[in-house]
């Protein structure tokens, strides 16, 4: 793995497939209940994590390199970028300024 931030972290699905929109409602709330558990645990052991980013590359041209689904839940702080604003619109350069 290569995290992006200090405690970013990756959810990864036991079913395989290789699409997040390929679940089924049950594995979306796991997914979903398991995410609020995540961020809440990294809350507790950092106090300067004020924000998230959670990333999902669906298919290649979205950036996918490992064709299983898997979930990055990326903590945030004050000052980590320049300029935060616009946040996953950033993906595509130059599209994320508004």
């Amino acid at each position: 793995m290569y995290p992006v931030t200090e405690l970013h972290t990756l959810v990864i699905l036991r079913r395989h497939t290789a699409s997040y929109f390929n679940l089924d409602q049950a594995e979306i709330n796991a997914v979903t209940e398991l995410l609020k558990r995540i961020q809440f645990s990294i809350r507790e052991q950092d106090a300067s994590v004020d924000a998230f980013n959670i990333g999902i590359n669906d298919g290649e041209a979205s950036g996918q390199t490992i064709p299983h689904c898997h979930i990055h839940l990326i903590p945030r702080r004050k000052g980590d970028v320049r300029e935060p604003r616009g946040g996953v619109r950033h993906t595509i350069p130059g599209r994320g300024n508004y």
